[in-house]
């Protein structure tokens, strides 16, 4: 998976939470997936729980671990972990990172 398709599925997730009701805040359009400097800590990281959280009066661990129960649903996501005050942890799966591998291979230099 691709920094670009986890920041949607972030964004989905968002959505998902606003629409079922649990919270009240505008939906972001992107979303920030870095590389955690640990890799530890997972292949991605995003601190969108916090920032979402301290905008809305919302309690951010509480929040990144609704965000991060939903992105375990998600196909390509192998494992999601809430670490310190609500920074969200993301592991791709091998069968995600292999099919990006084989994307990247098949497209060549037109890639990207």
């Amino acid at each position: 998976m691709t920094p670009e398709q986890l920041s949607s599925a972030i964004i989905e997730v968002l959505a998902a939470l606003v629409e079922d009701g649990a919270f009240e805040f505008a939906v972001p359009e992107t979303v920030v997936v870095e590389r955690p400097k640990n890799r530890d800590h997972g292949d991605w990281a995003t601190n969108v729980a916090m920032q979402l959280a301290g905008k809305n009066g919302i309690n951010p661990r509480n929040f990144a671990t609704e965000i991060a129960s939903r992105l375990e649903q998600v196909a390509g996501i192998e494992k999601v972990e809430v670490a310190g005050p609500g920074f969200i942890n993301l592991f791709v799966s091998d069968a995600a990172a292999a099919e990006l591998v084989r994307e990247v291979v098949q497209q060549g230099g037109s890639y990207g």
